[in-house]
């Protein structure tokens, strides 16, 4: 692993650098980092059983991609927004002719806000297909596989392709200056006390373990690992 300004770099195969992940975000765990940026980047890492063009690549392009509207989040599509400013519309002129001129204008005031949300979720989501469509066919294509959030920053990207293996670079950064300098710390442990790192795989444990009644073990290696 390479240390700089930029980050922590680790240049090799596959393993090489699903480890290098793995190390980083247990080291993130044992200074206490433990929210939802830190999930977000553990998910996002490169895992075993994955393949850089197929997977990383629909994680980059998920990550990447606008974020969910009012609408969105109340769970309402456009078409039920345009309804609803309808029905609010209507419910103005009513009060009008009741010369309730005070409610009339917050029905109408009402009726704006739900326009507004619907054209929002619309660009949103059209957005979204633009950058999926950007993001998996032509930006993986010219620059990494990247994650970033208010923890860390990451790229990878593959930078050689032989008979005996394809060849990546891994490269993660801290945002905060002295975090980063804690999980150096952490990280340099690893380098002198870790021997051998028990890379965490995907296991189908769980159709032996109920042909067979029992629990399926716990998985080795990873961020919930001690073992060394």
């Amino acid at each position: 692993m390479e240390e700089s300004i930029s980050g922590f770099k680790v240049r090799g195969d596959w393993g090489d650098v699903v480890e290098h992940g793995e190390r980083i975000a247990l080291a993130l765990r044992e200074v206490g980092v433990d929210e939802d940026a830190y999930y977000e980047f553990d998910e996002w890492r490169p895992k075993t059983h994955e393949r850089i063009d197929e997977d990383v690549s629909e994680k980059t392009a998920a990550q990447a991609s606008v974020d969910e509207g009012k609408g969105e989040r109340a769970g309402k599509s456009p078409g039920d927004d345009l309804q609803t400013a309808g029905e609010k519309l209507t419910e103005s002129y009513e009060k009008v002719e009741e010369n309730d001129t005070e409610s009339a204008r917050e029905r109408w005031g009402e009726s704006i806000e739900h326009v507004a949300r619907a054209a929002d979720s619309a660009s949103r989501k059209a957005l979204r297909k633009v950058e999926d469509a950007v993001y998996r066919n032509v930006m993986t294509q010219m620059a990494p596989y990247y994650f970033d959030n208010e923890l860390v920053s990451a790229n990878i990207q593959e930078v050689a392709r032989a008979e005996d293996g394809e060849t990546f670079v891994f490269e993660v950064n801290v945002n905060d200056d002295e975090l980063k300098a804690e999980v150096s710390d952490v990280l340099g442990d690893y380098e002198s006390e870790i021997d051998r790192w028990h890379v965490d795989t995907e296991k189908r444990t769980e159709d032996v373990a109920a042909a067979e009644g029992v629990e399926p073990p716990a998985e080795e290696g990873g961020p919930d690992s001690t073992t060394t």
